[in-house]
């Protein structure tokens, strides 16, 4: 039993309207508490009693269960993201410190069985080129690290040049010089194993009328040069101990997937002392071509870091002009050295004879040419070092001025026979540094 607690009173109208109360039995507390009103059984004196309201408690614990789910829901939504978003940074963690353990390992060349070769370049089937030096092979060691695999002829003498290598490329790590991974000495087989240049060397991009096609524009040339600078300025200023390279030519330099340089092949190379800057040599070594005079012969003084200097000016100018520098201009002419043409060209304002589409092209070339005679002055005071070099590119080109022209038409003999003259006036009363053992 229980009261209506309402009625559609617009249907009946409010003038017609009768309320009835009940008198017996008497069920406000019940009400009251939202319970339902009844009789008790059996009971005496229209005696009632309150009946828990099951129907009108339904919605209420309808809505409370589908809260509390929802609620339940969502926490464990974000409990399964939070467990997951742990274990994939805990991965990604983990990937990261498994990628600089092995990025630390790889920082030191790792030596190599002759059986662990043949795996990596699958038996030596994929040959890349062959040299003086020996055979250069393409490997893997998986398949996202590509490598050149360089076999060394057992004709090299005591293996002066291969210990030379591995020792110099241990300590070096620059973004233009090419990384050494491994080698191998596995009796009288000896290899050096290198990250892949897959673009080659960049006598490969020289400019040139019958290289037209390799040609990468002078924008490209002039970064290629740049980072070729950065990379000698590294290896004379950055390393503990002053690296001079001696063997700078266009076939030391290679290209990765980006055309960035590295430089490489350190056989030639010695360490000497930051502080002091000649180095003693009993024999020339390097190119012919790209030798400073200083290391060709001791006339013109004693040899330096700035023989690394000379050996780029001479590459630069190779690399812009196209021709071998040894090579002459014309046929049954008095030889004019190649150099010496460019310097000429230069100095009487004409155009620089290569291939250029527009004028910004042109500003680079003769920027470029110009940083090269200023590399290629006989005596070595008269260099700029690597970082002027640097400098110097990244300047503008109207302020650089065409050095003075080293070079003698008159001849050979003349030629270096003033520049040594000179050499040994100012060389007088420097003390010849022993090289580093």
């Amino acid at each position: 039993m229980f009261n209506i607690s309402s009625f559609p009173s617009d249907f009946l109208g409010k003038d017609n309207i009768l309320e009835l109360l009940w008198s017996e039995p008497n069920c406000k507390d019940c009400e009251r508490h939202r319970n339902r009103c009844g009789w008790k059984n059996y009971g005496d004196n229209n005696e009632t009693r309150c009946f828990v309201n099951h129907k009108g408690s339904t919605p209420v614990l309808v809505t409370t269960g589908s809260v509390l789910g929802s609620l339940f829901a969502v926490f464990l939504v974000c409990a399964v993201y939070h467990f997951y978003d742990s274990y994939t940074l805990r991965k990604e963690k983990q990937a990261i410190f498994d990628k600089f353990l092995e990025d630390y390992r790889a920082l030191k060349p790792t030596r190599y069985s002759h059986t662990e070769l043949k795996r990596i370049t699958n038996n030596f089937t994929d040959k890349l080129g062959e040299g003086a030096y020996g055979v250069v092979f393409k490997g893997s060691i998986s398949k996202e690290f590509i490598v050149a695999v360089k076999m060394l002829n057992n004709s090299q003498g005591n293996g002066e040049e291969f210990i030379n290598e591995v020792n110099t490329m241990g300590r070096i790590h620059h973004v233009n010089i090419v990384r050494m991974v491994g080698f191998c000495a596995d009796g009288f087989k000896r290899a050096l194993i290198y990250e892949f240049m897959p673009n080659g060397s960049l006598q490969n991009f020289k400019n040139s009328p019958n290289n037209k096609k390799s040609f990468l524009g002078w924008q490209k040339l002039y970064e290629i040069t740049l980072g070729i600078a950065k990379g000698i300025e590294y290896l004379h200023q950055g390393c503990d101990q002053r690296i001079v390279h001696f063997d700078i030519k266009p076939q030391n330099v290679l290209l990765d997937g980006n055309f960035s340089p590295k430089i490489c092949d350190f056989g030639l190379s010695k360490l000497c002392s930051k502080e002091q800057s000649l180095v003693s040599m009993t024999t020339a070594r390097g190119t012919l071509g790209y030798i400073a005079p200083e290391v060709f012969s001791r006339n013109f003084g004693n040899v330096s870091y700035k023989s690394d200097v000379y050996s780029y000016g001479m590459m630069m100018l190779e690399t812009i002009g196209g021709r071998k520098i040894t090579e002459d201009i014309e046929e049954n002419t008095s030889h004019v050295y190649y150099p010496e043409w460019i310097h000429n060209l230069l100095e009487e304002g004409d155009e620089m004879r290569v291939h250029i589409d527009d004028e910004g092209d042109a500003k680079i070339a003769r920027k470029l040419a110009i940083v090269g005679l200023c590399c290629i002055q006989w005596h070595a005071a008269h260099r700029p070092s690597m970082q002027m070099v640097i400098q110097m590119l990244e300047g503008t080109e109207d302020r650089l001025q065409v050095p003075p022209n080293p070079f003698a038409s008159a001849g050979t003999k003349r030629k270096f026979g003033s520049a040594g003259i000179a050499a040994m006036q100012l060389n007088q009363g420097l003390e010849v540094i022993q090289e580093l053992e």
